[in-house]
């Protein structure tokens, strides 16, 4: 005998239903975005306020959906594709310690300029004059809106208690509480994968199979590339360059505390064994860093990425105490070198630093030094060489003997092609 349908399993069957059709709309008219629609499975909840996503699962109140399906159905399609979009973005992992508040705007904005830059009849909507004001100041900022670089917009801007309620009242469209806590690491972890894989795959078809379709999609194909730039580390990058080394100090891996402790129980002051001052450790011990100080680049994020490999090597766990690092400045010529032993001595630099140059973008000319100065035996062994820039320049057509990465600091994302034989590494403003 078959069972009655209650209240609640008629709401559900009607509310995916519903959920299935906005699906199949957008996919009809954006078939790049085909395993991203169908990814999060249905869960209906009636504390919901509206629609929301962890990142797994679309929940949704069924009285909710089924009125605005009545109301306006593109707006249906609209929340739905917003969702997703925030699984595409990685919007729910990627909060970091940021303001709650602010943040959740941030990436509400992002998401919802996106789905206004569409030409799809399916999600087109007229905009209010605060979306088309807040888009406009945002883009005199950044080219590529991203809610990490929104979010530091917000802060600028300071918004009062009564504008930031307008433009929650505005942007707001999902229900952000089903976000995974920063404490619950491994579902963050299982929603960046899974969405990552997802965004990729996502990306190498708008680039290649879905070129006409991808174009109605406004500035999707950027923003989707933006997002899935490697994010790496800085302290982690710099420790490509690093060596095996012995330093003074305990070795605490190798060290035996119980023949320590029961030697001086037994024998009064006489332990067994006593600790290692030699260990092995991994640090920064030689490199060069090359700072391109031509017109073309600002100087501004040139002070920038230097406090910042400052900042990093200033840890102790960095790089050794006796250190011997070349700063270069050159731009179509080497305009300045500066060698730096110890820490004393790179804060000194930083603390006076003077930029030179102004000139046209060669790189040749640093490779050409820096080879030099090996045959001058100014290096011993020498790791690698850092070449902060932006990447419009000349480069060697020889791969030199030692790693090379070439380390852009960038407000927006524009790819730019580096030699085979070098690495290459965005750094995000923040």
């Amino acid at each position: 005998m078959e069972r009655e349908l209650t209240t609640g399993d008629k709401l559900n069957m009607v509310s995916q239903k519903i959920l299935k059709v906005a699906r199949n709309e957008l996919y009809l008219k954006m078939r790049f975005m085909d395993v991203a629609l169908s990814s999060l499975a249905y869960v209906m909840d009636e504390g919901s306020e509206g629609m929301g996503t962890d990142g797994l699962y679309l929940y949704y109140h069924p009285q909710y959906l089924g009125g605005l399906y009545r109301e306006d159905r593109i707006q249906v399609n609209r929340i739905y594709l917003h969702l997703v979009l925030h699984g595409i973005f990685r919007h729910m992992v990627r909060r970091r310690g940021r303001e709650e508040r602010l943040y959740h705007l941030a990436c509400d904005i992002v998401t919802e300029s996106m789905i206004d830059g569409m030409q799809h009849r399916c999600v087109l909507k007229s905009r209010s004059w605060l979306r088309r004001e807040t888009y406009r100041k945002l883009h005199k900022e950044m080219k590529v809106l991203t809610a990490e670089k929104v979010y530091g917009v917000l802060i600028r801007w300071g918004l009062s208690e009564d504008e930031m309620v307008r433009m929650e009242a505005e942007f707001r469209m999902d229900d952000h509480s089903y976000w995974p806590s920063d404490d619950d690491q491994k579902k963050q972890e299982q929603i960046e994968q899974r969405w990552k894989d997802i965004s990729e795959q996502m990306e190498t078809d708008m680039e290649t199979f879905s070129k006409e379709a991808s174009a109605e999609a406004g500035n999707l194909v950027e923003q989707v590339r933006v997002e899935n730039r490697e994010r790496m580390d800085y302290r982690q990058f710099l420790r490509k360059f690093s060596v095996l080394k012995e330093e003074m100090a305990v070795d605490q891996d190798s060290f035996d505390y119980v023949f320590y402790s029961y030697g001086l129980s037994l024998y009064g002051n006489m332990p067994l064994i006593e600790p290692q001052e030699w260990k092995e450790v991994q640090k920064v011990e030689e490199f060069a860093i090359v700072v391109d100080t031509s017109m073309s680049c600002s100087g501004e994020l040139v002070k920038r990425f230097l406090e910042e490999t400052y900042s990093v090597l200033s840890e102790n766990d960095s790089f050794f105490r006796k250190v011997n690092i070349h700063i270069i400045q050159c731009d179509d010529q080497i305009q300045m070198d500066q060698k730096v032993t110890c820490e004393e001595e790179l804060k000194k630099y930083m603390e006076h630093l003077e930029l030179r140059g102004e000139g046209g973008t060669d790189f040749r000319p640093a490779f050409a030094y820096v080879e030099q100065l090996m045959g001058q035996h100014a290096f011993e062994r020498l790791k690698g060489l850092l070449y902060f820039t932006d990447g419009k320049g000349i480069y060697p057509s020889k791969m030199p003997p030692y790693e090379t990465a070439f380390v852009f600091l960038k407000e927006d994302y524009e790819d730019v092609d580096v030699p085979p034989w070098a690495m290459k590494l965005i750094l995000d403003i923040e």
